[in-house]
């Protein structure tokens, strides 16, 4: 479309709107006719397109009738009332002096405007009060009842009221509605989400995927598979892309939809490959929107990044601004830390002890003293620290209490936008470890955490720069430590911690292997417990030796994984008898362990249960029990009768 093309489209928009205001106010066609004559042709710029005075107030004496003639009269129930035809003899009403047959009477009847074309503009300017008048006699066109429900949605803050007004649309048969009703499904599933009516938006969703036909059943499909993919249920979004897909295999939603389940799934290459696909699928199919096929383009390059663009318009604007301040950081050097001995009790700690058992346990470790590593407190470069203390004043909430991973002050960072303000003028803070702890501290606690695109394109990029300034200042086989014991090293272990997650959901193992190691090394208390993470790793690679050397750097470990780890590795290697006696010892400390494992079915405990962490409390570990079941089971299963035998040796 062309400039040209661009600014008529505006002026006709323009005169549409002023001239519905015009009718809802004025209610009488002499005086509607009287402004139309005047204004028409300033706001459709008939002057400057060469026309002389009467050809311009004819055009618009034209157009003034064939609006009026199509718009609800609010003063009339919303019924239509044309304007008279003037008779032949009389003066045309345009002013030119002549008589009506003529003058604008030989020019021929007004063009006809749809229905449709008017309702839609004049739902946007009808009062309130006026809106409900129109609902409330029915007549308003079934399908534009979405753009009412809208209005009252985002302006007025009324889910319940657009409710009411969207679900007897779909409460009869639904298999003979259009794909014009979509809309509606969007703006009601909108409002259920407003009342947090979760229930009851997804039975209508599956209703719709059950009974609906064509563009609106895929449009449930696709809903219902948008949902999945924020659960993490990825087999059931696909699922549900499947049956998007079958019933309207041409609708460009569907392409949005599986490039974001695959990035969700870190299938970029296949993400990649689909949006050109695609691409040119949609084209061949005589799709025109340029700005969509564009951004198949932009996701055949880089689908994580074309994904946060498309959204850009309903995301939170400071996760706009922080992603564009991830990219422009990318590009800049890594900063220059150093390390320094730790002045603290850790510095007198030797490898392997432990920070989670109570000092009975710390006695029995076994610690290798030709393994003794230097305690060491990591330290950024003066520069930065100039950096960190202004921006302590913009972001003054507490780092998370302890090991824990939510702080303290919930989604509160969010709710200021200073700090982000000044990371956009200053892509130097990307150099503290501080600040990037900070930033995944509060992406962890926002709202919309649950989002694929908040892992792959902000909290992945700043964990990354995290693990460069490690192996920058402490390369594998430095002699230092970084211990948990002291303040300095907690966010850089915080955030190796959350690499770790982002790696674990990823389902790249054999990174995640690398990182778990490494923070093991680093702390060799292991606050994090990621002992118990390591074990189970080694475990499902079939690394039995590797296991069984963990188990034994933390012998009498109160974690189930490393006591019951040490069973089913030796096992496995074939050691009966000294599995036999491992698992005599885990069974006295964790007794619950053989009976959750070796039943097919248990029922889930209550979360409530005391002892549900470490296993003491009079529930005896059923919570810890549950939770090894769910991760390992299948693993002690596959052995060829491992199962059995631990119910012998346990009866």
């Amino acid at each position: 479309m062309s400039y040209q093309d661009t600014a008529d489209a505006e002026r006709f928009e323009q005169f549409i709107a002023e001239a519905l205001r015009e009718i809802i106010s004025a209610s009488r066609p002499d005086r509607f006719l009287e402004w139309a004559l005047e204004r028409i042709p300033a706001i459709l710029g008939l002057d400057a397109q060469g026309l002389d005075r009467i050809e311009a107030r004819r055009l618009a004496n034209l157009l003034a009738r064939a609006i009026w003639n199509a718009t609800p009269q609010p003063s009339r129930n919303f019924r239509i009332q044309p304007m008279e035809v003037p008779a032949p003899d009389a003066a045309c009403p345009c002013g030119s002096g002549e008589r009506y047959r003529r003058c604008c009477g030989a020019v021929g009847d007004p063009p006809v405007l749809a229905s449709d074309v008017i309702w839609e503009r004049l739902i946007d300017e009808l009062p309130p009060r006026g809106l409900r008048a129109a609902v409330s006699v029915d007549a308003v066109p079934v399908h534009l009842l979405a753009k009412v429900a809208d209005r009252w949605l985002e302006e007025e803050g009324r889910p319940g009221r657009a409710v009411l007004l969207l679900e007897p649309i779909f409460a009869g048969s639904i298999e003979t509605l259009g794909a014009e009703l979509e809309p509606a499904v969007d703006c009601l599933c909108s409002a259920y989400d407003r009342l947090e009516h979760w229930r009851k938006k997804r039975a209508f969703l599956a209703r719709l995927g059950r009974e609906a036909r064509g563009t609106l059943r895929a449009c449930a499909w696709q809903r219902l598979s948008a949902i999945r993919v924020d659960e993490g249920d990825f087999a059931g979004a696909q699922a549900a892309f499947t049956e998007a897909l079958r019933s309207d295999p041409d609708n460009p939603a569907s392409a949005l939809l599986e490039i974001t389940l695959l990035v969700a799934q870190h299938k970029n290459d296949l993400a990649r490959r689909r949006a050109l696909f695609w691409y040119y699928k949609l084209r061949r199919a005589g799709i025109e929107d340029e700005t969509f096929l564009e951004l198949l383009c932009r996701a055949a390059e880089d689908p994580q990044d074309a994904l946060v663009d498309s959204h850009a318009d309903v995301l939170d604007p400071v996760l706009v601004d922080l992603h564009d301040w991830v990219d422009l950081v990318a590009r800049r050097p890594l900063p220059d830390y150093r390390l320094q001995v730790a002045r603290t009790a850790a510095s007198r700690e030797p490898n392997g002890q432990l920070g989670l058992f109570d000092e009975e346990d710390l006695g029995r470790v076994e610690a290798d003293r030709s393994e003794m590593r230097i305690p060491a407190v990591i330290g950024a470069p003066q520069r930065v620290r100039r950096g960190e203390t202004l921006w302590r004043a913009l972001f003054p909430w507490r780092k998370p209490v302890s090991t824990r991973l939510v702080l303290p002050d919930g989604d509160a960072p969010w709710l200021r936008s200073e700090w982000s303000d000044y990371l956009l003028g200053h892509p130097e803070a990307a150099d503290s470890i501080q600040v990037l702890d900070d930033l995944v501290n509060a992406l962890y606690v926002h709202p919309d955490s649950a989002l694929p695109w908040i892992a792959n394109a902000l909290l992945r990029p700043l964990v990354e720069r995290a693990w460069g300034i490690l192996i920058q200042t402490l390369p594998e086989g430095a002699p230092q430590q970084l211990p948990w014991s002291d303040e300095h090293n907690r966010p850089l272990l915080r955030l190796l911690f959350r690499r770790y997650l982002c790696q674990l959901d990823a389902r790249e193992g054999e990174a995640a292997v690398q990182t778990l190691e490494t923070l093991l090394r680093l702390n060799p208390r292991d606050n994090h417990g990621v002992r118990g993470e390591l074990m189970n790793h080694y475990l499902r690679a079939g690394e039995d030796d590797r296991a069984l050397a963990l188990a034994r750097r933390f012998p009498d470990d109160s974690l189930v994984d490393l006591a019951y780890g040490e069973v089913l590795a030796l096992y496995r290697l074939g050691e009966q008898e000294r599995a036999r006696a491992a698992l005599r010892t885990a069974a006295r400390r964790l007794p619950r362990i053989p009976h959750y494992l070796t039943r097919k079915r248990v029922k889930r405990p209550p979360r409530s249960l005391p002892g549900d962490l470490d296993g003491t409390g009079p529930a005896a570990g059923e919570g810890q029990a549950w939770s090894y079941r769910e991760a390992m089971r299948d693993v002690w299963e596959a052995e060829p009768g491992l199962l059995s035998w631990l119910k012998r040796i346990t009866a």
